[in-house]
């Protein structure tokens, strides 16, 4: 619910563009795929229903991570 409450609260305050980060896959040791999809998918469901958020931006702090983030967006 971290994402979509994030997002809700962006577009009410007007924002045009957000950004996330991997959320808890580094010290905190989640599998970065599974978060990934929840991230995205939630992302997904969410933007159709934004009336000012326009951009949401999934920051990758390695190489694996981005690949995990393309696999899940082109699919």
């Amino acid at each position: 619910s971290c994402y979509r409450r994030s997002l809700e609260s962006a577009d009410a305050n007007g924002l045009e563009s957000f950004a996330f980060p991997s959320i808890s896959t580094g010290v905190y040791g989640s599998p970065a795929q599974p978060a990934a999809r929840i991230a995205v998918v939630t992302a997904g469901e969410f933007g159709p229903r934004a009336s000012k958020l326009r951009e949401i931006v999934f920051c990758c702090f390695s190489a694996a991570d981005l690949t995990i983030y393309r696999e899940l967006l082109h699919s």
